[in-house]
């Protein structure tokens, strides 16, 4: 029995869904040791960390508007 995917998107329109909620989440919800903040909030566009459910959230409302546009 073979898997569908073998660790990668087969479509274009899946892989770029994966990649932006990784980066959204390197941004928005991981805490760096470095900067002891997430990049986001460095860079004065949040003050707190996201959690998962916020960002899927946004997420969300984001494909929401862009459906009714």
């Amino acid at each position: 029995m073979m898997r569908l995917s073998n660790s990668f998107s087969r479509k274009r329109a899946n892989l770029r869904a994966a990649l932006s909620l990784y980066f959204a989440y390197y941004n928005f919800c991981r805490m760096h040791r470095s900067i002891r903040m997430t990049p986001a909030m460095a860079a004065g566009i949040t003050r707190k960390p996201w959690t998962m459910a916020d960002l899927l959230a946004a997420a969300q409302q984001d494909h929401q508007a862009v459906r009714l546009a």
